[in-house]
């Protein structure tokens, strides 16, 4: 029997129990549909996985794509699968009807994407960035642009990129040095070298869409310099006709340990005088709209993270179910058959473990897509702008707590299996090895602690901070009204003290000491802080659970929710607790890692 990819009664939960997605259909943009549509959309997510990805998913692996005279070279069911994505509509759930798509709101889509991803690993790269390079171009782009670009990109025809990384300038965007320089006719000649594009070359579509961030001859130094021009691999002629090859070329692949499936490639742009580009918006603002396709992606890495998560979850649960190994340590007579390892209490405790990240990931990653939702289609005003505050506070925990402790589910599902999760023949160690790129994909862990501590909590007078507080107080309040949850929402509120705490120590330490110093362990605030949001998902979680649990007097549904709460339960006891040693490392500013010196290691 072959083991489950995911558990579709934990889409549910999270879908219709717990965030409600059935009230978004009271918005206009999604007044058409019903729990029957998006079920509907979701079921059609999991046959295409099955029927397209599922099968490929170990091949893909082994067999990477390959650079050969000039072009790339992969095994074709790639693109069979691609194009089933793209036929079933499914390659642009979010997008407007008349644009082909299904205009499903994005914590649905979250469900459809995760089947899709499980299946197929980063396959579904090749779509999803392509959708969020529409996006930008449809955000920021004139109206020439979204005709000529966005909607043969929404229908499949053309796919799209983000080109930001340099040799000499990866996350130090201010040192890039592509350049352009603007023609007569308005367009500009782009000459410089980009890397790490992810989906930057291949066969799978007629053109690829590169957004390109360059600077402008003349413009200033540093981040306010930087532009962003659409730059296509193919021109394209007035009739929507593909024309020439434009001056982008393919300099090589890298290898990756994990995703191999999704092309990464190394693009030259002007090699023969200037690749032509078109400005997107103004000149020197082309940062800005890029962190519209960054935090999109950042999400999305989020997202990668927790799905290998639940996939390998679900794989190693699957197993220990299966596999009979050992007696407990009370049974002392060798004659009585060998129990299954789910019975042995570390293998209880490393699939807990596993389902505490994995679920309450998912689940943050949910939240994140639904307030980007929000920005766009909330009923007030008011909400638009409390979502994109709340969301901007959240991007480096949605996008680093996933990642990082994605990977940490994906070890110990190798742990549960033993022997037989470190080889080939189970998928275990490609959940580890694919999710492993996650903590490095748009912004390394670092960099995100960085930008969280340094700018998101002390912008607007900490204003995203008292976002994300009150959002976790009211879940306090609900939970406080319960005999079974009142003593999690107590420890949640001592950590709320402590996080607040510590930020203000941090703050002032950066405003009255050192910078360096008080940023120096900021990876540390970044886990305390993920660590007090993923409880207060947990404990969300758990009002859901606990409400299901008191209306149902079905055995399995009872043990659905009981799990629920005992892995809320587990999270509380042996993950957040940590946050109070790492408290007072940061509080007194300890200055370890600061005072190394190159010379000393």
């Amino acid at each position: 029997m072959v083991a489950p990819i995911l558990n579709q009664r934990d889409l549910d939960f999270l879908l219709y129990e717990v965030f409600d997605a059935e009230s978004l259909t009271q918005r206009s943009r999604y007044a058409e549909h019903s729990r029957e549509t998006y079920d509907a959309a979701i079921s059609t997510a999991r046959a295409v996985a099955e029927k397209y990805f599922l099968p490929i998913r170990a091949k893909a692996d082994a067999n990477q794509p390959t650079f050969e005279q000039g072009k790339i070279k992969m095994m074709p069911e790639i693109k069979t699968a691609v194009d089933a994505v793209v036929k079933s509509g499914l390659g642009s759930a979010r997008a407007d009807f008349e644009l082909g798509g299904m205009q499903l709101p994005g914590i649905v889509t979250s469900c459809v994407e995760a089947w899709l991803t499980a299946a197929g690993s980063t396959l579904l790269g090749y779509i999803s960035l392509s959708a969020a390079n529409a996006n930008l171009i449809d955000a920021y782009g004139s109206e020439d642009q979204k005709k000529k670009w966005v909607l043969p990109i929404r229908r499949g025809k053309f796919a799209g990129t983000m080109a930001m990384s340099e040799p000499n300038a990866g996350s130090g965007l201010a040192d890039l040095t592509s350049s352009a320089e603007k023609q007569s006719d308005g367009s500009y000649h782009i000459v410089g070298n980009k890397i790490w594009i992810s989906g930057g070359d291949h066969e799978l579509n007629e053109n690829i869409v590169h957004l390109v961030l360059a600077r402008v001859k003349g413009a200033p130094l540093g981040i306010k310099g930087i532009s962003l021009f659409i730059v296509p691999k193919f021109l394209v002629n007035e009739d929507g006709t593909l024309g020439e090859r434009n001056d982008v070329a393919l300099a090589g692949l890298f290898h990756k340990m994990g995703g191999r499936g999704h092309t990464s490639t190394a693009l030259n742009f002007g090699e023969q005088g200037g690749a032509e580009g078109y400005l997107v918006g103004e000149e020197n603002k082309g940062l800005m709209y890029m962190f519209h396709m960054m935090n999109e992606a950042r999400i999305m890495v989020g997202f990668s993270g927790a799905v290998n998560a639940l996939a390998g979850y679900q794989y190693s649960l699957d197993y220990a179910k299966d596999r009979p190994q050992g007696r407990l340590p009370s049974c002392k007579d060798p004659l009585t058959p060998p129990v299954k390892i789910i019975e042995h209490a570390d293998v209880k405790r490393m699939l807990l473990a596993q389902k505490s990240y994995a679920e309450a990931g998912f689940a943050l990653c949910m939240f994140g897509t639904q307030l980007a939702d929000d920005i766009n289609t909330a009923v007030s005003e008011q909400r638009r702008q409390y979502a994109a505050l709340l969301l901007d506070t959240l991007i480096p925990i949605i996008k680093t707590w996933p990642s990082e402790y994605g990977c940490k589910a994906n070890s110990m599902a190798i742990q549960v299996l033993g022997g037989a999760g470190y080889v080939n023949e189970h998928p275990v160690e490609m959940f580890y090895r694919n999710n492993r790129l996650n903590p490095i994909h748009e912004g390394t862990t670092g960099i995100q602690s960085l930008d969280l501590l340094g700018r998101k909590v002390v912008i607007q007078q900490g204003a995203g901070l008292t976002a994300v507080v009150a959002e976790i107080k009211l879940t306090i309040d609900l939970a406080a009204n319960s005999n079974r949850l009142n003593d999690f929402s107590i420890q949640l509120e001592q950590a709320v003290e402590v996080l607040l705490a510590t930020t203000d120590h941090l703050t002032k330490g950066m405003l009255e000491k050192d910078i360096d110093l008080a940023l120096a362990n900021s990876v540390k605030y970044l886990d305390l802080f993920g660590n007090t949001v993923i409880a207060w998902i947990w404990l969300k979680l758990g009002v859901a659970a606990d409400d299901g649990l008191a209306n149902t007097a079905h055995q399995s549904e009872q043990h659905f929710y009981r799990g629920k709460l005992q892995a809320m339960q587990y999270f509380y006891r042996f993950e957040l607790p940590e946050i109070y040693p790492w408290a007072e490392l940061l509080s007194c500013l300890d200055a370890t890692t600061n005072e190394m010196r190159p010379e000393w290691f």
